[in-house]
């Protein structure tokens, strides 16, 4: 591999003993639901704070896709430590997670580059960032082996959304391809300002409607830290020809530690065709 991507956060965000974590994100799916959805699951929603936290909101969605196969799968995430402009791909090698290594799909990587200039390789912007690293223990124990294309959002506007979701659809045509979107809700409000705050993008997701989202986040009426990437899942899955969304699971911080003075809220969604 060109470049391995060591695990930042395990052992603090989630387990660093590979049979742990393996048998906590078990026992998260076993406490999930697992409803009949029509039709194929082609983007999810699911949150990025430690596993404590929200490891059984993310369950919710990530059960339903155990034993698929996809010929890559692609995490967005937003940048939580590193400024820049556009968005960043790491574009070869792999991630290492305690479960194993995840080889980069450095086709589609080289071929996201070409297709829009605000798409570039910054390093920097994935040495420290979390939001796509807690991801890929869900995604090695739902999928066993598979290839993915990381990408981190430095900016989130509706622009940057939409070229980047049309770039991520014309360079994975005639692929099957599972999109995932990075995101946690408000932060740091009380419990019930954060529910009232949270259910409007809940009514978005539920409804698929990206749009809404994107102009409620511009004008300050909700807060994600993943909006740009829950917008690109949904306009992605658009593209390619999802008609179904399913609001999965919502909580917040305070539901799991008791403490609802300031919490961080979560949710779980998927799309399907």
């Amino acid at each position: 591999m060109n470049a391995l991507r060591k695990s930042v956060i395990a052992g603090s965000w989630y387990p660093g003993n590979p049979s742990i974590l393996k048998r906590d994100i078990e026992n998260y799916f076993n406490a999930a639901p697992d409803p009949e959805l029509p039709g194929e699951i082609i983007g999810l929603i699911a949150p990025h704070a430690g596993y404590i936290y929200s490891g059984q909101i993310a369950a919710h969605a990530y059960k339903l896709i155990r034993k698929e196969t996809y010929d890559a799968v692609i995490v967005i995430g937003p940048s939580h430590r590193v400024a820049f402009h556009g968005v960043s791909v790491f574009s070869s090698g792999g991630c290492e997670t305690p479960l194993g290594v995840v080889p980069v799909a450095e086709d589609l990587a080289e071929k996201i580059k070409k297709s829009d200039k605000t798409i570039a390789d910054i390093p920097a912007a994935h040495l420290q960032e979390h939001s796509v690293e807690i991801q890929l223990p869900f995604l090695q124990v739902a999928l066993g082996n598979f290839s993915f294309l990381p990408l981190v959002m430095g900016d989130q506007d509706a622009n940057t959304c939409r070229k980047l979701a049309t770039a991520i659809y014309e360079v994975t045509r005639g692929k099957k391809i599972l999109i995932v979107g990075s995101s946690d809700l408000s932060h740091f409000y009380n419990y019930n300002t954060a529910k009232k705050m949270d259910a409007i993008v809940l009514e978005y997701l539920r409804n698929d409607d990206a749009d809404g989202l994107l102009q409620s986040l511009e004008n300050g009426i909700v807060e994600a830290c993943g909006g740009g990437p829950m917008a690109v899942v949904m306009l992605t899955a658009r593209m390619m020809e999802a008609d179904k969304a399913y609001l999965l699971k919502y909580a917040n911080s305070g539901d799991i530690t008791g403490d609802k003075s300031s919490v961080v809220g979560y949710t779980a969604a998927v799309f399907c065709r």
